[in-house]
C-alpha cells in the first residue's frame, strides 16, 4: 500500500504504479454503459479540488472467515462492479484492476444520473487505489487495502478527496456525505458475505483535515460531470434527429 500519492507515477517508478499521462482515455464500453466525462480528463487530487478535505476509512473485520489480505484483494479486483450499490454501476477496462487501467461509472443519484470513471492509480497484492479525473464529484483517491490485525483479516476503503466544484461541496453538505458513506458500508457489507460473514458492522472514521474551500478552484465546475451528463441525455433528441436525416 502507497504512504502517499502525489499522483500518476513515472513507469519506471515502481511497478505497481500507473503511467504518468496527461490525458486519460476511455476504454470500450459494453452497449448499456454511457461512455462520458473520461476521454481528455486529467486526472486530479485533492489540490486541485474545490471544497473541505476529508479522510474517512471504512472497515469490517472479517471474523470468522479463513481468508488472507491477498485473497480479500483478488476477489475485490475480480468481482468489484458486484459488491457495488444497484444504482452504481462499475465497468473496468479489459486490463482489470491493474494500474492505469479504467473503469467507467455510471450511477444515479438525487441530482441526477452522472456517467464519469476512475483510474487505477495503484494495484499491488493487499491493495489498489482508485483516483478521479477532472469532473468526478470529487477530487482525490480512494484505497481499497486488507490487513490482519488481532489474528483477523481487516478489509477497508479509505479515501482522501475534496469536492471537485462548488455544486458537488454543496450537495455533499446537504446529503451527498451520507450517501457516500452508504455506498461504501454497502460494498464492505457485500464483500465480507461474499466470504460468508454476515452480521458484521462497519466501523467509520472521519477526518476533516481542511475545513476551508479553495475558491481559486471554482472554475472546475466547467467539467462537471453529472451536469454534463444530464445536458447529454437532454440532447438525445436532436442526435436521434441528426442520425435520421444522415440516413436520408
Amino acid at each position: 500500500m502507497p504512504d502517499a500519492v502525489p499522483g500518476l507515477q513515472p513507469k519506471s517508478s515502481h511497478p505497481y504504479w500507473a503511467q504518468r499521462v496527461d490525458e486519460l482515455k476511455a476504454p470500450d464500453a459494453p452497449p448499456e454503459a454511457l461512455n462520458l466525462n473520461v476521454a481528455g480528463r486529467r486526472a486530479v487530487g485533492p489540490l486541485q479540488g474545490f471544497g473541505q478535505l476529508w479522510q474517512k476509512t471504512f472497515r469490517i473485520p472479517l471474523a470468522g472467515a479463513s481468508v488472507a489480505p491477498a485473497e480479500v484483494i483478488a476477489e475485490w479486483k475480480a468481482e468489484l462492479p458486484r459488491f457495488k450499490p444497484a444504482e452504481n454501476r462499475f465497468y473496468p477496462s479489459p486490463g482489470g484492476i491493474a494500474p492505469g487501467e479504467v473503469v467507467l461509472i455510471n450511477a444515479w443519484t438525487p441530482g441526477g444520473p452522472i456517467a464519469t470513471g476512475v483510474v487505477v492509480l495503484y494495484a499491488d497484492g493487499e491493495s489498489f487505489t482508485l483516483m478521479t479525473p477532472e469532473g468526478h464529484p470529487e477530487a482525490g483517491w480512494v484505497t481499497m487495502s486488507a490487513y490482519v490485525e488481532d489474528g483477523v483479516t481487516v478489509a477497508q476503503v479509505q479515501g482522501l478527496a475534496r469536492a471537485s466544484d462548488p455544486i458537488y461541496e454543496l450537495a455533499f453538505r446537504v446529503m451527498g456525505s451520507r450517501l457516500q458513506d452508504h455506498i461504501w458500508e454497502h460494498v464492505l457489507i457485500e464483500l465480507a458475505a461474499h466470504f460468508g460473514v454476515k452480521g458484521q458492522a462497519v466501523e467509520v472514521d472521519r477526518w476533516l483535515l481542511d475545513p476551508k474551500v479553495q475558491w481559486r478552484r471554482i472554475g472546475n465546475v466547467w467539467h462537471n460531470a453529472q451536469i454534463r451528463t444530464i445536458l447529454y441525455q437532454i440532447a438525445a433528441p436532436v442526435r436521434w434527429v441528426r442520425r435520421l436525416l444522415k440516413r436520408a
